[in-house]
């Protein structure tokens, strides 16, 4: 190590100087280089470790290997950059706070919209990622599997949708990368240019984003403790004639509210009386009740497309989840899952069914509802100490909702959380008009909540 960086090899020396003095206009387009030979002896290496640098310079583009003849430097054309469409760039705009949960470029993640990594893919079930290789109860032949996903996985969660009251058909359940690739076929299935969706607000923003790029109308529906507020849903029925309602019903993100058996017979009732489709995310639901109000067992899946994923539970990096739905529309789903990705990875799929039938799933799903309960109470004592408004919840979850007095301003906010090198979820982000968002407010991961360093922030902004 040098001064905290790693130190290059030889052949990243060699890779890096090349590039360099190509950008500096040493060495021109079409330009030939010495043989491998003669450089080796310029660089002073080997003829081995000449020719795998050469090797790396022709991956990146820069070379052009003519057999024969030698190596030739490419003709690298460097394009304009393209103005995006106002909607793609709305739809980017949007998911910024996506980009930083992925890039993760803050110490202190208050707004992480997953469960750190310690309580899932780093907890009990660590071994078992580390040796993914468990034996198959039947022979793989290493092709690409169906389009509807590993059968016998789908076969378990038809089983495990029964213990929920929800009856689905073979052809009713569908194997997805997660909630997001399932919002995705379902928006490219169902949705214009200029339909309306009406979405929860404050609600789950990626898809905020994937609507925007498919030029949909989205009117928000206001969210309350208990679900969607009714009065105010009946009231843009009224004036709007939406395809669908997506909605979160228990573990709500960004709140953490959940549906109550009031508020989903009524939403049932609308959308039978309006002739839309409900799109029911039910992320959490490997941890929290099989006996929580669902609209998907309400209707049984006749009006209603239901979504789950392993990806909150299990692990943010194994892309699984499932829709189970009217087989009408589920088979088109499928159809376009298979023209735009082929399928989804038989591997992964096969490894969560393996962690499932050996108990190791059921296990972990233990544990981790106790991190989450305990998380939970500890978070809103701590939001609650400090003057804050945080929205009740009957059901604990992975966030909390909370508001700020009229004196701080959102944007001051987040600029001095990042000063201090904290990440969080302004309110803003998870209205469709942020323009429209007056009060300021931020979700809160559980997880993160008790964090000292958050804790002193938010102490600092109250006083």
């Amino acid at each position: 190590m040098d001064g905290g960086k790693p130190r290059l090899s030889r052949v990243d020396q060699i890779v890096e100087n090349v590039a360099l003095m190509f950008e500096a206009g040493a060495y021109k387009p079409f330009e030939r280089l010495p043989s491998i030979r003669q450089a080796a002896r310029e660089y002073g290496v080997s003829k081995n470790t000449m020719a795998e640098a050469y090797d790396r310079l022709v991956a990146r583009g820069l070379l052009e290997a003519r057999p024969g003849s030698g190596y030739y430097m490419a003709q690298v054309r460097i394009a304009a950059p393209m103005a995006p469409a106002p909607h793609v760039a709305a739809a980017i705009d949007g998911v910024s706070l996506l980009r930083e949960q992925l890039e993760k470029h803050y110490e202190v993640r208050p707004g992480d919209g997953r469960p750190p990594p310690l309580w899932m893919e780093g907890s009990e079930l660590r071994r078992h990622f580390a040796h993914a290789k468990a034996p198959y109860p039947d022979a793989i032949d290493f092709g690409y599997g169906s389009s509807w996903g590993y059968g016998p996985l789908r076969d378990r969660l038809r089983v495990q949708l029964l213990e929920r009251s929800i009856s689905a058909q073979p052809e009713g359940l569908l194997l997805i990368h997660g909630v997001n690739h399932g919002l995705d076929l379902i928006i490219r299935h169902l949705i214009e240019p200029g339909d309306t969706v009406f979405v929860d607000e404050p609600g789950y923003y990626p898809l905020f984003a994937k609507l925007t790029f498919a030029k949909a109308e989205i009117v928000g529906i206001r969210r309350e403790r208990d679900g969607p507020d009714l009065d105010d849903l009946a009231s843009k029925l009224a004036v709007h004639k939406p395809k669908m309602f997506v909605t979160q019903s228990h573990g709500h993100n960004p709140t953490g509210s959940s549906l109550s058996p009031a508020r989903a017979f009524g939403l049932m009732q609308l959308a039978e009386r309006w002739g839309f489709l409900l799109v029911e995310n039910d992320a959490l639901a490997d941890i929290l009740p099989a006996t929580l109000p669902r609209l998907a067992a309400l209707d049984q899946l006749n009006r209603v497309l239901y979504l789950g994923t392993f990806s909150k539970t299990l692990s943010a990096s194994l892309r699984c989840g499932y829709i189970a739905g009217n087989p009408a529309i589920v088979r088109r789903l499928a159809d376009i899952k298979m023209v735009t990705l082929v399928n989804s990875s038989d591997h992964v799929e096969r490894f969560v069914f393996n962690l499932i039938q050996a108990g190791h799933y059921l296990r972990h799903l233990r544990r981790l509802k106790g991190r989450v309960e305990d998380a939970y109470k500890a978070a809103r004592v701590q939001m609650e100490g400090l003057g804050l408004s945080v929205m009740d919840s009957s059901i604990p979850g992975f966030y909390l909702w909370t508001e700020f007095p009229d004196r701080v301003i959102e944007l001051e906010l987040c600029r001095a959380a990042a000063e201090r090198s904290i990440f969080i979820s302004p309110g803003s982000v998870f209205h469709p008009n942020r323009k429209s968002r007056q009060t300021a407010a931020m979700r809160v991961n559980v997880a993160y909540a008790t964090d000292p360093r958050f804790i002193a922030f938010l102490a600092d902004i109250l006083n």
